[in-house]
């Protein structure tokens, strides 16, 4: 028997539990190992996220203080020179030499204009504005008036707004009128004259591709295949004013010409839409499809802001290093447990491949083979003494499996000669009166188990027609039992009695006799005259019927209570003249309360949609309109199981 187990071993199973319990010791230390881990790189991502933040900050302030210092000496500049323009106001030819002096002791200064207001110089003619530009260090072309050029400021933008400034402002980012379409920005500063009249704007222009090389090199990079400026692992900065347009880029074809959200495809300022100016602020953006940490800060005295973007992959690589090693780590440790442990696992679980021979006689069926013998005192051995217990087992369990499946068979089949008595006692006939021409039927009724609790039934007496339709509480035996009751009782009692709501109170009272288990029935019922058309009606906490003629409308009920909850309950009658071609549509809740897979109900909406629908076309014949709520409310279920008995009628007078 031993050698049998051991050549088993060897040959079937000598890789199995021992390696796959090695192994899953292995990944669950991996995994349990990989946690650190993965803090670890983010613990490293956030420090060096950190550092290079406040690296970023302090080379940003340098550059960010060279950009203010360049603002402030124009702005400077600007302001004292406006003094003296304001006290010379009267010697309009003292003008070209401001403008000249001023540009030539400012080296960042691109170009000046002082543009005056129509006709403030008379001698002058309608405008003039003196200007004056820098074209290299060393010399200064001038222009007598800049309106020789065909400028008439007075109508721009910019003039109207300098006039009626307070005080002087940087404008946007422009290009100049010349052909070289030098990107440059302004400060406008208004003139005023004694009466503290504006009358003239002194313009500075400063140039922002210089501007651009002031602050970095312009080492651009671009790909081969678009011709486009690469920002693939690039450190580089850009500077925006407050609508985001682009005044310092490594990109100069941007500069002016675009703004910067366009190119940010995931950030804060992304959704913005704009760029907010705080005084300091790190964020992390992806621009031009490069995921970068962005450090900003913004520029004194001005609306500009200074940023510096640092690609979020160096960031990363610090991480992956860190984590890279503590990984290196953990293999190697691993390694040393897999060889020490799996020999150790192999030699421990022997016993089980000798117990698995063993069971697998017993589930051949012979249930008398014997157990090999274990010497441990430990869960092998528990498990070799329930195998053994299992063996005791196993003959009763069997004898007891065959007499258990013999009486469900039994079972089942009683419930479905159940479900066959409970349908042969509704309408099943269809259409019942194929003779007559007044009226149309048609019924259905799908049980959620094998025998359901709703019930519907009609009969014509005296030229009136007597129906109903129901739903028990409850679902299975029970509530078929009691529907049974129920359709026999409305058939007695309506035999002798035609007014609806003392066929309901009388049903009500026989219900409640003996109802220990305290079930009720909401029910419906109707005696419709087939020569007038009069229906009277009792409704006992039902679904409200649907008239479906003219158009499709609601049934108007009373709430009454269902029956077999309080005797001698007065149920109120109603009664509504039915027009010839109408079609009264009655359900149950498992109709409106069906549900698919996501516990979504069928609701009333639906039913409504149908029956207008069919009511369009035309097709709100009783077997029509009961076949199409059928299917579309089996298509709104889907594969979902049914919750709940599924009972339709529908009466068409056709007088």
């Amino acid at each position: 028997m031993q050698l049998f187990f051991k050549n088993k071993t060897i040959t079937g199973y000598s890789r199995s539990f021992a390696k796959r319990l090695t192994w899953r010791i292995m990944i669950r230390m991996f995994l349990i190992m990989i946690i650190p881990v993965f803090l670890l790189f983010w613990m490293t991502y956030g420090i060096v996220a950190l550092g290079v933040a406040g690296i970023s900050d302090r080379i940003l302030k340098g550059e960010k203080e060279e950009v203010r210092r360049i603002a402030s000496d124009l702005y400077m500049a600007s302001n004292n020179t406006a003094a003296f323009i304001e006290d010379d106001l009267t010697n309009p030819d003292r003008m070209h030499d401001i403008i000249n002096r001023m540009v030539k002791l400012n080296p960042y200064m691109r170009s000046c204009g002082l543009y005056f207001i129509e006709n403030y110089y008379p001698q002058k003619g309608r405008l003039f504005a003196p200007y004056a530009t820098r074209r290299d260090s060393t010399t200064i072309i001038e222009f007598q008036n800049a309106c020789d050029q065909g400028n008439d400021y007075v109508k721009d933008e910019w003039f109207k707004n300098a006039i009626a400034s307070e005080k002087g402002y940087w404008s946007k980012p422009f290009f100049d009128n010349d052909s070289a379409r030098t990107p440059l920005v302004s400060y406008l500063l208004p003139i005023r004259d004694k009466s503290q009249k504006a009358v003239a704007v002194l313009g500075v222009d400063l140039p922002l591709m210089w501007l651009n090389e002031k602050i970095q090199p312009m080492d651009t990079h671009y790909s081969e295949k678009s011709k486009e400026w690469d920002a693939s692992f690039q450190i580089y900065y850009y500077m925006t004013d407050s609508a985001g347009t682009i005044m310092v880029h490594p990109d100069a074809k941007r500069i002016v010409n675009k703004t910067i959200q366009p190119y940010i495809t995931k950030g804060p300022d992304k959704n913005r839409g704009h760029l907010t100016f705080n005084d300091r602020r790190e964020d992390k953006m992806v621009i031009d499809g490069e995921e970068v940490l962005v450090c900003s800060q913004a520029v004194k005295y001005t609306d500009w802001m200074i940023s510096f973007a640092v690609p979020t992959f160096y960031i990363r690589l610090i991480g992956y290093f860190a984590a890279g090693i503590a990984i290196a780590f953990i293999l190697i440790g691993m390694l040393v447990v897999y060889f020490s442990g799996r020999r150790s696992i192999k030699r421990d679980v022997n016993p089980l491949t000798l117990l698995a021979a063993s069971a697998d006689e017993v589930a051949k069926g012979n249930f008398q083979t014997a157990l090999p013998a274990i010497d441990s005192h430990d869960e092998i051995h528990r498990l070799r003494d329930s195998f053994e217990n299992m063996q005791r087992s196993l003959v009763n369990y069997t004898e007891e499996l065959r007499a258990t499946t013999a009486q469900k068979a039994s079972m089942e089949s009683e419930l479905k000669i159940a479900h066959d008595i409970q349908i042969s006692m509704l309408p099943k006939t269809f259409p019942p009166y194929p003779e007559r021409h007044d009226i149309d039927i048609y019924g259905s009724l799908k049980a959620a188990k094998g025998v359901g609790g709703d019930l519907f039934d009609f009969y014509i007496r005296d030229e009136k027609l007597f129906f109903c339709i129901g739903d028990v509480s409850g679902k299975g035996v029970p509530a078929s039992l009691f529907m049974a009751v129920t359709r026999s009782l409305f058939r007695n009692i309506s035999a002798h009695v035609a007014i609806p709501s003392e066929i309901m109170r009388t049903l009500n009272n026989a219900m409640l006799e003996g109802n220990e288990t305290n079930m009720f029935v909401t029910v419906f019922i109707g005696v419709l005259d087939l020569q007038t058309g009069l229906l009277r009606y009792c409704n006992g906490g039902h679904n409200a019927p649907l008239l479906v003629g003219r158009d499709v409308g609601a049934l108007p009920c009373d709430a009454n209570l269902p029956i077999g909850v309080i005797a001698d309950f007065k149920f109120t009658q109603q009664e509504v003249s039915i027009d010839p071609q109408t079609t009264i549509f009655l359900f149950t809740d498992g109709l409106n309360e069906a549900e698919d897979s996501h516990h979504a109900q069928f609701g009333d909406l639906r039913i409504w949609n149908v029956a207008k629908r069919m009511l369009s076309e035309n097709r709100h014949q009783p077997q029509q309109l009961i076949e199409e709520m059928t299917e579309t409310v089996q298509r709104f279920v889907g594969d979902a199981e049914q919750s709940d008995d599924l009972t339709m009628l529908a009466i068409q007078y056709m007088k």
